[in-house]
């Protein structure tokens, strides 16, 4: 039963980096293919690349891959080595799916606001499968987690990073219309509402507060866990069940990125019960 359960994560494992992958392609086609053709770009980090290579004329994949480089280290220092890696797979099938993107003859005959809201769709559809599975192919998110546990750690308390990703992409978007063009910087902010609706209904608002609430009877070495790994701490509460008798119940908050790396420390501690929901606001 143990090898059983053992190979059963081992395939979860791999199919997480190939749904990775395909999510990344869907991404780089829907940038290559729809989205810049019809004048419009990525958001985050990607659009900054793509701003780049317009104004100085250098190869797009290139771009794309420098930007993103410095995000990837910094995501795996912060984040976790299992984060670091997904992300760096994503951001490599991204890049690479530019590349070959690039190079295919496709054009989408149609009105440019439907072929933006198209794309807009594709691209989301294809972060999502990447958010849901542990990954990461843009900075801006990268950047963001870094900065709220900063902020975390200086106060104590936990913040969305939903204002500093508007304010991230607000300043790509500034970018766009002062130095590219206006037609441009509204078809990319279509594509930014589009591509996050979708993103939204996939993944429950990944930008939130994640609220982890875990029923245990041993307390002690699942809190060393949280505290050494995540920098966290938890509300501790006495609970009882029908069957189990007496337990603990644990109540910690942490945000999306933050997730994978609380699964991972839930699994290894046996006899848990665990539930996520997310928390729009919290109140001080």
């Amino acid at each position: 039963m143990t090898g059983l359960k053992f190979s059963e994560k081992k395939v979860d494992q791999f199919m997480s980096y190939v749904l990775i992958v395909v999510g990344a392609l869907m991404a780089s086609f829907s940038v290559a293919c729809i989205l810049i053709p019809n004048d419009a770009i990525d958001y985050g980090t990607a659009g900054i690349a793509i701003i780049v290579s317009k104004l100085t004329g250098f190869n797009l994949s290139v771009c794309v891959f420098v930007i993103f480089l410095p995000f990837m280290i910094a995501g795996f220092l912060m984040l976790g080595r299992k984060f670091g890696i997904k992300a760096f797979i994503g951001s490599m099938a991204y890049t690479i799916g530019i590349e070959v993107f690039e190079e295919i003859p496709f054009e989408l005959s149609t009105e440019h606001f439907l072929a933006v809201a198209f794309g807009g769709a594709i691209l989301g559809a294809g972060l999502s499968l990447i958010l849901r599975h542990g990954g990461c192919i843009d900075g801006s998110e990268i950047f963001a987690n870094i900065i709220v546990r900063k902020i975390s750690d200086i106060t104590g308390k936990n913040f969305s990073m939903s204002y500093i990703l508007i304010g991230f992409n607000a300043c790509v978007y500034m970018a766009v219309f002062l130095l590219l063009n206006r037609n441009a910087a509204l078809m990319s902010l279509l594509v930014y509402i589009v591509a996050t609706m979708v993103i939204d209904h996939y993944t429950d608002h990944f930008e939130a507060i994640k609220q982890v609430t875990i029923i245990t009877k041993n307390t002690d070495e699942l809190m060393k866990d949280i505290k050494n790994e995540l920098n966290k701490t938890c509300t501790i509460m006495d609970s009882y069940g029908a069957i189990s008798g007496e337990n603990k119940t644990l109540i910690c908050y942490i945000n999306y990125f933050e997730l994978q790396k609380m699964k991972d420390i839930i699994s290894r501690h046996k006899g848990t019960f665990s539930t996520v929901t997310t928390i729009d606001e919290i109140l001080r």
